[in-house]
């Protein structure tokens, strides 16, 4: 019998502990397949959330909801809702008395903050507990509520419309497109200096030939402008420097970061949503501690006892000056001086950013029907029947490609296809025919992940692992779907019709077979 419950999660305020919170989406929504899955939460928290098909209504937590009069508001329309259970990412005592008075029988939270009597199930805190990584905190509170619980990359879930429009709004600035964020909320303990960031600037502009976008909220405008007036004159041409702080959208920002290069951020807001699309990330630390909000190479999952699954990847740096007084946790400097901040120079940014600005190309191959037969769900060897032009795609590693294979294979995830069998497969496009990588993602198209096609995970792993710059890349593939993974990375897109389409609305080019690929690619 499937069980359909009506869960309530109370979310969290800030934009970056909200986006820290979406691996647990993940985990609900595999534990409870077909119950209906609300987040309550502060309006501007919204928009990490949209799109997101582990969530099925944002409720909004208003103004007017404040105070006792507010409360009883509160829990008068949430009783409307029905629900059977509340879990609570937000730690507040607030949060325990609403579901409380909402008469939600199941209330699953931290048993901290004297609220412990609220719940149904208080999960207790621990001193290790704090020291957790806030991924692997909210992470925590379901794995002591019993649930399955599994680590994987936070994934903001992107429309391919979103980012198309917003490769044309960077399109052409002088590449590699850097996206630079000045700001952060919490304080001027967090932010890096203006001036820093403008000799960064013109390094990245002299030093890479590329450009700097500035981003940030309404209220970050002018630091923007202030930045942009202090980079040289001669470096601000419109194809070198674009300002959109205070002009974008949430979900436009998100966009915008999922199209850089690379991105240099502050401990902020903005900082967890570029990693969360797989954006190459250098993150500046002042006041506060990457161990516990740092991007994903400070997660260290393994190391407390989480099973992962990674369905994407990233390069990220962290910088941080040692300090006695660091990490202080406070909004402003006690010092005066932000020292932890300034001894953090422009050439050690620089030197990092270099480190993670992607570089190389490649040519990415669809598997079945491109590089074979398509046998739907290939299970047996004896099906297995390589096209024959497959051994002239060695030819293209001549001319500077990496060959990388991607491929789906649901037939996985639905007990058609051993694992390993699919890994024996894709060696052999690995060992024989001198492909540098092959990923492939095992899931069913219902479990949301960032790895199936056409979403880009296992092309982002691919930039991540042999630092390919994927706009400068090419997609090879028969399906639709091939096509519109190339949309989303902004690759070209070469549909071949030995396989299941013979025709896309995002195909770049159309040729008969392998041979006519690799002789346009080589007359490139």
């Amino acid at each position: 019998m499937i069980d359909r419950k009506k869960i309530l999660v109370r979310g969290v305020n800030w934009i970056g502990d909200a986006v820290m919170t979406l691996p647990s989406f993940r985990v609900l929504r595999s534990e409870y397949r077909y119950s209906e899955i609300h987040l309550m939460g502060k309006r501007w928290i919204a928009p990490v959330f949209g799109k997101d098909p582990n969530i099925d209504r944002f409720v909004e937590y208003k103004t007017e909801y404040t105070g006792v009069i507010g409360k009883l508001s509160a829990s008068g329309d949430l009783r409307k809702g029905g629900y059977d259970s509340a879990f609570l990412f937000q730690n507040a005592f607030d949060a325990a008395i609403l579901a409380y008075l909402s008469g939600i029988p199941e209330r699953i939270g931290y048993n901290r903050d004297g609220r412990g009597f609220l719940l149904s199930r208080g999960v207790p805190v621990t001193a290790e507990t704090k020291r957790l990584h806030h991924v692997l905190y909210y992470l925590n509170l379901l794995k002591g509520a019993g649930l399955k619980t599994v680590y994987r990359l936070p994934w903001i879930y992107l429309e391919r419309r979103e980012r198309i429009k917003a490769a044309e709004v960077l399109e052409g600035l002088c590449r590699p497109v850097v996206v630079l964020n000045p700001g952060a909320t919490y304080g001027s303990a967090k932010r890096w200096p203006e001036e820093s960031y403008a000799a960064l600037s013109a390094m990245i502009i002299r030093r890479l030939g590329g450009s700097v976008v500035l981003t940030g909220s309404e209220a970050e405008r002018g630091m923007a402008d202030k930045i942009t007036g202090m980079i040289d004159q001669d470096l601000t041409a419109a194809d070198r420097v674009m300002n959109l702080a205070g002009i974008t959208s949430l979900r436009d920002l998100v966009a915008i970061l999922s199209q850089a290069d690379a991105v240099v951020s502050n401990d902020s807001g903005p900082m967890h949503l570029a990693y969360a699309v797989g954006a190459p990330l250098v993150t500046i630390f002042g006041s506060t501690d990457p161990a516990l909000t740092g991007p994903p190479s400070c997660v260290r999952p393994e190391d407390k006892g989480f099973d992962t699954e990674i369905e994407f990847g990233l390069k990220d740096v962290v910088l941080k000056t040692d300090l006695e007084c660091s990490p202080c946790f406070e909004r402003k400097c006690p010092r005066g001086d932000v020292l932890c901040l300034r001894q953090i120079t422009p050439d050690e940014v620089f030197d990092a950013l270099s480190q993670i600005i992607p570089a190389k190309r490649a040519v990415f191959f669809d598997r079945d029907g491109i590089l074979c037969h398509d046998a739907d769900y290939l299970n047996r060897m004896d099906d297995l029947k390589v096209f024959p032009d497959v051994k002239m795609l060695n030819n293209l590693k001549d001319k500077g490609f990496l060959l990388i294979g991607v491929s789906n294979q649901s037939g996985i995830a639905r007990g058609m296809v051993e694992r390993k069998f699919a890994e024996r497969v894709n060696n052999i496009f690995l060992g024989r025919y001198g492909f540098d990588a092959f990923y492939y993602c095992p899931h069913h198209p219902d479990d949301n992940c960032a790895c199936r096609k056409p979403s880009p995970g296992m092309a982002l792993r691919a930039r991540s692992d042999f630092n390919i710059d994927l706009r400068s890349s090419i997609v090879v593939g028969d399906k639709g779907t091939d096509m519109e993974l190339a949309a989303n990375i902004g690759a070209e897109a070469i549909l071949v019709r030995t396989g299941k389409d013979s025709s896309s609305g995002y195909a770049d080019r159309v040729f008969n077979n392998l041979s006519e690929v690799v002789g346009y690619i080589l007359e490139k």
